[in-house]
């Protein structure tokens, strides 16, 4: 592993050319849809918030009030957004889990079928071949769909 010689914390950094992307992502557990944003910055208050605009603006239906379930992360919580989030609600409003239970996550299911659809026993030479396989599975999934209804169904 790389470690940056100005620190001896080899945990938190990756060597300068590791490359990666990552994903906002939310299911409409009315129909099963997906809406997702690609953020191949940091997460952090600020990319969040630009995915909870866009998340709201998707997921509002007919006057029917928009519950997110969201974990504990830091940029979830930010201070940068909170007063955007209560002008919302009651028409649109976070919900936290508590702590260490990502088990009751839906969106954590939708993650690990991501990963065995799509990335699991293949070889990616470059970034791009990652975002193509990911983006092609997400595709098919905007439009209401009976598999992720069933994945993250309300138990």
């Amino acid at each position: 592993m790389w470690v940056p010689p100005e620190t001896k914390d080899p945990v938190l950094y990756h060597h300068p050319t590791r490359k990666s992307v990552g994903y906002f992502g939310a299911v409409r557990l009315s129909d099963g849809r997906f809406i997702y944003q690609r953020e191949s910055g940091r997460f952090n208050g600020e990319s969040f918030w630009c995915f909870l605009k866009a998340f709201q603006t998707q997921a509002a239906m007919d006057g029917r009030k928009v519950v997110a379930i969201s974990d504990n992360a830091q940029y979830h919580r930010s201070r940068l957004h909170l007063s955007w989030r209560k002008l919302q609600e009651p028409a649109f409003k976070l919900a936290f889990l508590p702590p260490y239970s990502p088990e009751l996550n839906p969106i954590e299911r939708v993650w690990k079928l991501t990963r065995r659809l799509c990335l699991h026993n293949r070889y990616f030479g470059f970034l791009d071949g990652v975002i193509e396989a990911v983006e092609t599975q997400f595709e098919k999934w905007v439009v209401p769909n009976d598999s992720l209804y069933r994945l993250c169904a309300k138990i």
